[in-house]
């Protein structure tokens, strides 16, 4: 038996999951890793040894093996059947009034949730776990929903119950996180499917899933169906991308884990360096209506909370076909031009949607107004970098900051905002 000290040197750096074994070849340990060699390596320190969480495992570990995964989730998965089917001694270190969590599909509800529970009920329900990390399970939980869509609610949704006809989703579904049964947008059928899915994943059965997926991306394609065969291309391509997807850190969205708005506005206040704790932040952003027509939006928040009376829709009037910075141009003059005439106060921070490009184009129009600008930043989606006037370089805050998570939710709500006032115009220019 090799020294295991010396064996995690040849670990890889990848996600995984690693078993550690006593001198008769039990397993007394499981546990996950973003990088396999980094992570079991740091049990063969002078720190471990005396570390109270370590020290009594240390001694005993003869040998450790590993076992490689696609991502941090799938680590996370893993290590949870394993404890589940091992249940190694050392795993059991929860010595306070807590109990492991779980995460729980109610599989005899018309259209499942998936919860997260410490208190896991006795029927009814399909139970994955236990995990030995709360914070890593719920962020899992946000990155699955990411690609499976299913519902998180509290909502007791039936089939035959009309209500629901009349039901406004909530935000999940504006940002494609939910297909919201809640208001029949998707049929009992094609939601079990999701969640079928989604178990098959927990389960470790991803790559039968793809297989299937495929087969019916190309038959829905052979039927001419491109809708469905672009649908499942996409939802392939998620899958597969679950590595890049998977990170623990990514941003939960604050209808899953509220967010604490007096703790991102202080964090704002420290960010961008500001003298006193900002209490209105306003966002903008620019929806297409089929190429054509451009609208903006123009979210309002109070005290980190959104005030839905100070919401604000605009049809671009001045700019031919699809240029967002123009667009941005037209309603930042429009609406600043206005509170200046009014003498209305400015807001605290004012949240532009995109990078660089689009936050020149608003300084653009105060420039041109001649007017000071409130604080302005912009938001780019995909690194969630925040940038601002006269900074070449954006600044970088971790996923789970209160400062970014609060311009995130407005980011958000600006762009549900301007989604619905997309359809709502294009409802209206289908019947006309």
């Amino acid at each position: 038996m090799s020294n295991p000290a010396e064996k995690v040197k040849s670990f890889p750096t990848s996600p995984g999951v690693y078993l550690m074994k006593d001198a008769a070849g039990i397993v007394v340990y499981v546990g996950k890793a973003k990088s396999l060699r980094n992570r079991a390596a740091s049990y063969f320190t002078k720190a471990a040894a005396e570390d109270h969480r370590t020290r009594d495992l240390v001694p005993i570990i003869a040998d450790i093996d590993f076992i490689p995964t696609e991502s941090e989730v799938d680590a996370l998965l893993l290590e949870a059947r394993l404890v589940k089917d091992v249940q190694p001694r050392f795993n059991v270190e929860l010595k306070d009034d807590k109990t492991f969590p779980y995460l729980q599909i109610r599989i005899r509800e018309e259209f499942p949730r998936v919860e997260f529970t410490r208190k896991p009920r006795r029927r009814g329900v399909k139970l994955y776990g236990p995990f030995t990390s709360a914070r890593s399970l719920r962020q899992a939980i946000c990155v699955l929903q990411r690609i499976f869509q299913f519902r998180t609610c509290t909502l007791d949704i039936a089939e035959g119950d009309d209500r629901w006809r009349w039901f406004r989703p909530c935000l999940l579904h504006s940002i494609r996180q939910c297909t919201a049964p809640c208001n029949f947008r998707v049929s009992k059928e094609d939601y079990r499917r999701q969640i079928r899915s989604l178990r098959m994943v927990l389960e470790g059965k991803k790559e039968k899933l793809l297989g299937e997926m495929n087969r019916d991306m190309l038959a829905a394609s052979a039927e001419l169906n491109f809708e469905r065969a672009a649908r499942l291309r996409d939802d392939i391509a998620a899958l597969r991308k679950l590595a890049q997807r998977g990170e623990v850190d990514h941003d939960p969205q604050p209808e899953v884990f509220p967010i604490d708005p007096r703790r991102g506005l202080v964090g704002l206040r420290k960010v961008l360096g500001l003298s006193q704790t900002p209490r209105t932040i306003e966002g903008i952003d620019i929806a297409h209506l089929q190429g054509e027509s451009t609208v903006a939006s123009l979210v309002h928040f109070i005290d980190g909370l959104p005030f839905k009376s100070g919401y604000r829709q605009f049809k671009i009037q001045s700019v031919e076909g699809v240029d967002d910075f123009a667009s941005i141009r037209e309603v930042v003059t429009r609406r600043f031009r206005r509170l200046s005439e009014q003498g209305e106060l400015f807001p605290d921070i004012l949240l532009i949607d995109g990078g660089k490009g689009q936050l020149n184009a608003a300084i653009e129009a105060f420039e041109a107004l001649e007017l000071k600008p409130p604080v302005l930043v912009s938001l780019a989606k995909r690194e969630e970098e925040i940038y601002r006037p006269g900074e070449s370089e954006p600044i970088r805050l971790s996923r789970s900051a209160p400062a970014l998570r609060l311009l995130q939710h407005v980011r958000d709500e600006a762009h549900r905002f301007a989604q619905h006032t997309h359809h709502t115009l294009r409802r209206k220019k289908l019947t006309d």
